[in-house]
């Protein structure tokens, strides 16, 4: 089996340590969810995977490409979407696309057509040539998850991508995950809709303190916690975090 991500030994302290020496395998071709208390150490974790924070110690290979030894090769298999959409406000949406594009050489031609079907599928189509100033959090987010597929990558990372989205721009968002799963893409994402990971995710991991608790398919992780076939992510959630963790039994959210 092909792996897209292998993290092995992964740690950063800032303060305080956030991530600690923290090993996981995402499988290319599956969507795999990162949960956690909030704190947990999820978004670093995600940061140091895309390139954009620098480990303490660890390795990272991204479809066989050391991070460590070939930052650029890795970078140019990622796609990283923040929680908080970074785009360029004075710009319209087909504007920011195709400026992005640009960045990954993609051709000016291709670039524009990848950005109306980009923009097409996420249904801004009508509000492709509008500054992105106006625009509420939701739509700010469906333009910088376009602006993350712009360039096809082989490895997509989302944190929290489902904030600010109302329930039909939700059901866009996540069916576009699952055609482009279904298709032979890899996403990584993590979210606090714990019913969306158990409906979506191929596997799950699992952590708190920084260290990772548990990774599998959620009947892997129900038979970790101990629970039964009844039981649901979030029973199995809580059993793991607060039997290992006991303050990261608190409500979930966006983490650091």
């Amino acid at each position: 089996m092909t792996e897209a991500l292998i993290v092995r030994g992964l740690s950063k302290t800032f303060a305080k340590p956030a991530v600690s020496d923290l090993d996981l395998t995402v499988h290319a071709g599956e969507l795999y969810a990162l949960l956690g208390p909030n704190g947990a150490g999820k978004t670093t974790t995600l940061r140091m995977v895309a390139g954009l924070t620098q480990p303490d110690k660890g390795e990272v290979a991204i479809f066989g490409v050391d991070a460590r030894q070939d930052p650029a090769a890795a970078k140019a298999l990622v796609a990283w979407a923040p929680d908080e959409a970074m785009i360029y406000d004075k710009l319209t949406p087909l504007e920011y696309l195709e400026f992005v594009a640009g960045l990954w050489s993609i051709e000016p031609k291709a670039a524009k057509a990848k950005a109306e079907a980009l923009l097409s599928t996420l249904g801004l189509a009508d509000e492709a040539r509008r500054r992105c100033e106006g625009f509420s959090r939701g739509m700010k987010q469906k333009v910088a998850l376009a602006g993350a597929l712009i360039h096809d990558p082989k490895l997509l990372i989302l944190d929290e991508p489902l904030t600010g989205l109302d329930a039909a721009a939700a059901r866009l968002v996540k069916d576009m995950l699952q055609a482009r799963v279904d298709a032979g893409g890899t996403v990584i994402l993590t979210t606090h809709i714990l019913e969306v990971a158990e409906r979506m995710a191929d596997r799950i991991g699992i952590i708190a303190g920084g260290r990772l608790l548990a990774e599998g398919t959620l009947d892997e992780l129900r038979g970790k916690a101990g629970e039964t076939s009844g039981q649901t992510l979030e029973d199995v959630f809580l059993q793991l975090t607060t039997e290992s963790h006991p303050v990261a039994a608190a409500p979930m959210g966006v983490t650091s």
